[in-house]
């Protein structure tokens, strides 16, 4: 008679085992949780909500302090009162002040009262933009440098009020998404950012592919020319982009001059200026650029490659096309799916190229440049969000398409 033995992994000790793991992955877990998913749940909190760049300010009473008319009789103490907010009210608005001890108060306006040396002025609502002032006489055992001194030297009144923040009420709304979709240039926007994202990550793969193959063989001079090739990549890119636009301008730019001198062109050409040349500027751009990233990738797979099978299919005749297309892109269509996933995710949310060399005008304006124009150029912070989101939507279709039709016998 046979034993009846548990599952495997279902044991006393592989559940302990389990439990144990568990809890020494929570601590990275949580972290990962509020790095990642935190400011990703922020986003989409914020692009549902009427947000101005005005509302990240929170909407508190400010109380600014000064000794008026010193050394004369009739000086004061004035407090200024003021809701900076131009939307919403202040309620239940109410400041304290510590007076110095060489300084008597006069008589005191009907909304303060002093309590030892506090001073406790009770204002109550405060309509949006509403500025008050508050006069109070004030003697000093002393001189008025003294006092002014001495208030200097005080504490700085505390104001408290209760407002509405739009960032933690329930108001939403969908205008930031309409607003986007109903835009005349989200079209062309959307066809920027597409343009540029697959032919960029295409065009980066395709050179890179180009620039391993050549590399692929040991000459003299190797490492200086793996060294050129790596510069694009790692050259400080406000640097190279100004390189670029200097040497494209159509005013001084040395690329202009030579079209010219070759009789290319009779005129100067507005590389970065006019459409649809800027677009396409910018992708070339993001290929020569990066490039090199799939360069270092290919080339570290390629020379993994076993020799034997190149030696057998010389013993063959095959030809140095049907070595590549039957023996070599087999053997890197894993890295050629994984350096195309990251690219395209890192070109789809590209900004600092773009903005640099073009601003975004002439036709290429990308998503991520959209998120800028709209959060800070207009101060709508709700609709920057909202852009952002649908950023996000498109990477998350992007990723489950990839994965979804990827080959299996490339194990991803």
């Amino acid at each position: 008679m046979q034993t009846a033995h548990p599952p495997k992994g279902t044991g006393p000790l592989q559940k302990r085992e389990a439990r144990l793991a568990w809890s020494l992955l929570l601590p990275t877990i949580t972290i990962v949780s509020l790095v990642v998913i935190l400011p990703l749940l922020a986003i989409f909190w914020i692009s549902f909500k009427p947000i101005g760049l005005a509302d990240l300010r929170p909407v508190v009473p400010v109380v600014r302090e000064d000794l008026r008319n010193a050394g004369d009789p009739d000086q004061a103490v004035r407090y200024r009162i003021q809701n900076r907010s131009q939307d919403e009210p202040i309620l239940n608005v109410e400041f304290t002040d510590i007076v110095p001890d060489a300084a008597t108060l006069g008589e005191l306006p009907e909304q303060c009262e002093l309590s030892a040396s506090q001073l406790t002025c009770t204002i109550g609502t405060l309509e949006p933009g509403e500025r008050l002032t508050l006069m109070i006489p004030v003697t000093l055992d002393g001189d008025a440098d003294a006092l002014e001194d001495a208030l200097e030297d005080d504490t700085e009144p505390r104001a408290t009020g209760d407002a509405d923040n739009i960032l933690t009420n329930t108001e939403f709304t969908l205008e930031n998404f309409t607003r986007i979709f109903d835009a005349d240039e989200f079209v062309t926007v959307m066809w920027a950012t597409i343009f540029y994202t697959v032919f960029g990550t295409v065009g980066a793969l395709v050179v890179g592919l180009f620039a391993a193959l050549l590399l692929n063989k040991s000459f003299r001079g190797q490492g200086v020319l793996r060294g050129l090739y790596l510069f694009p990549y790692v050259a400080p890119i406000i640097a190279v982009a100004f390189t670029w636009v200097n040497l494209f301008d159509p005013f001084s730019g040395s690329i202009n001059a030579l079209l010219i001198q070759m009789g290319v062109t009779n005129e100067t050409i507005n590389f970065f200026g006019q459409r649809p040349l800027a677009l396409i500027m910018v992708t070339v751009f993001e290929i020569w650029r990066y490039f090199p990233l799939s360069f270092l990738f290919i080339l570290a797979r390629m020379q993994s490659i076993d020799t034997d099978m190149y030696e057998a299919a010389d013993m063959d005749g095959a030809s140095p096309f049907q070595k590549f297309w039957y023996l070599s892109l087999p053997m890197l269509l894993g890295i050629l799916s994984v350096l195309f996933l990251l690219r395209f995710i890192w070109t789809f949310n590209k900004f600092d190229d773009i903005f640099l060399l073009t601003g975004g005008n002439a036709g290429t304006r990308t998503l991520t440049v959209n998120v800028y124009e709209q959060a800070f150029a207009i101060s709508n912070i709700g609709a920057g969000a909202a852009v952002a989101v649908v950023i996000f939507g498109c990477l998350l279709m992007f990723s489950f398409f990839f994965f979804r039709f990827i080959s299996r016998e490339e194990g991803l």
